[in-house]
């Protein structure tokens, strides 16, 4: 959930990463520091709660693991979604680039044109009231998000494409941190679009530039025909220039008794290259557990294509 801080300013945090969405966490432990913290002041303006960031992650929340309010769900015929404005890029959480568990990303410079498919995650109970990456404070039952890549704050229309629900986040939020995830929605988003109560879905994710004109700043959801097919999930294991290379991942793949493996040609750039897919996968889960075995053969860790 959190990106390392800007370094503009001393002693400000060095990286909230905490958080978990759907079954799986996708925000990993990380210490953090910022001046000024102590046990003994501070309250968030969303519930009271004191977010000492100066502790790690494993102690910094009251709950061990995140969980979903009790109950049945919140009634959202009445809750707005957020719209879309223009703002001041955040002083904190847009440290570009940064790196987390290894992996390095880049914070665009606007969500204009940003439009991407894959696996949404949520969060909630755990992360209620405490600092989102920009320093704000975290309500599930508003309409946000969490990009690895988004700036903050931006906006974006995530669209479930299994069954055509659509809404308007504000992205306040990094990550998910969890390789495969596109983005990880607020509780109260994953309820409106059918998220939950699984945890995961197959997403379409949509930058919005308040910018542009009226007509034109946010993006229609995409068409979802209830006879269309559902959208599959591939896990693409490399792309090559040479197809004997990519024959030979496909082999590897088959022998370890990965099924149906496809090599599909496509052209990017200007230029052939031969991707080596797995797929389509039944859910999630599979995906998740088919990624895992891929890279215990040795080889690249998958992207995930949801096509």
């Amino acid at each position: 959930m959190r990106a390392p801080w800007r370094l503009l300013l001393p002693c400000a945090c060095l990286a909230i990463l905490a958080g978990c969405g759907g079954h799986k966490s996708t925000r990993p432990y990380a210490s953090s520091s910022r001046s000024g913290s102590s046990s003994g002041s501070g309250a968030s303006a969303s519930g009271g709660i004191y977010d000492d960031t100066s502790r790690p992650q494993s102690s910094r929340y009251r709950d061990g693991s995140d969980s979903i309010p009790d109950g049945p769900p919140p009634d959202l015929s009445n809750l707005p979604e957020p719209v879309p404005k223009v703002e001041p890029r955040s002083l904190y959480g847009n440290k570009s680039p940064y790196t987390v568990l290894g992996r390095t990303y880049s914070v665009l410079p606007t969500a204009r044109g940003y439009d991407e498919r894959g696996i949404a995650s949520f969060y909630g109970n755990k992360f209620h009231g405490y600092k989102t990456s920009n320093l704000e404070d975290y309500d599930m039952y508003k309409f946000s998000a969490a990009s690895t890549v988004l700036p903050l704050p931006s906006y974006a229309r995530v669209t479930n494409l299994q069954n055509g629900k659509s809404v308007v986040v504000r992205v306040n939020d990094r990550g998910p941190f969890h390789e495969d995830r596109v983005i990880d929605l607020s509780y109260a988003a994953a309820v409106k679009i059918g998220i939950w109560p699984k945890g995961t879905g197959l997403v379409e994710v949509q930058g919005i530039d308040p910018s542009a004109p009226p007509q034109a700043e946010a993006p229609p959801p995409p068409v979802v025909s209830p006879s269309a097919p559902p959208p599959g999930i591939f896990l693409q294991v490399g792309a090559f220039a040479d197809p004997a290379n990519a024959e030979k991942v496909a082999a590897q793949l088959r022998t370890a008794n990965f099924a149906p493996v496809q090599v599909v040609d496509a052209t990017i750039g200007g230029r052939l290259v031969h991707r080596v897919r797995v797929g389509p996968l039944a859910d999630v889960d599979t995906a998740d557990r088919v990624t895992t075995q891929i890279e215990q053969m040795g080889l690249p860790h998958p992207q995930v294509a949801v096509d």
